[in-house]
């Protein structure tokens, strides 16, 4: 498969979530030409040298509270970043920062959230982020 059959296949179930990928994998490859994508089963993950943003359906709010349609961004840092946008951060090894943002709509996929993954793939590149 090609990597647009791959990510229809990875929507198969979230189609209606499809649009904000398509508007959230274009601003990243718009600021990051040479990321790469890969598609697997639980998530599609952008990276360079190593993964610095990854797509998922993973839950990071009570279903109650989580948009009719969304999807969960993923991104990684060297430090804590404080935001009420961050639904959960994890340190999963010193100096690394596990952060996920559920996101309901492409009006979401601003100037803040485009700063944080263009942060974590700087961080990603030069610091050895995996």
């Amino acid at each position: 498969m090609n990597i647009k059959s791959d990510i229809l296949y990875f929507f198969d179930e979230h189609m209606d979530a499809l649009p904000i990928y398509e508007e959230l994998e274009s601003k990243i490859l718009q600021r990051n030409p040479d990321a790469r994508i890969k598609v697997s089963k639980t998530q599609i993950s952008f990276s360079m040298k190593h993964g610095f943003a990854f797509v998922s359906f993973t839950p990071c709010r009570k279903a109650a509270q989580r948009p009719p349609v969304w999807l969960t961004v993923t991104f990684g840092l060297g430090y804590r970043k404080q935001s009420p946008r961050i639904d959960i951060a994890v340190q999963p090894y010193p100096n690394r920062w596990t952060h996920h943002v559920m996101i309901g709509s492409v009006n979401e996929i601003d100037e803040e959230l485009m700063s944080w993954i263009c942060e974590a793939a700087d961080f990603a590149l030069h610091k050895g982020r995996s």
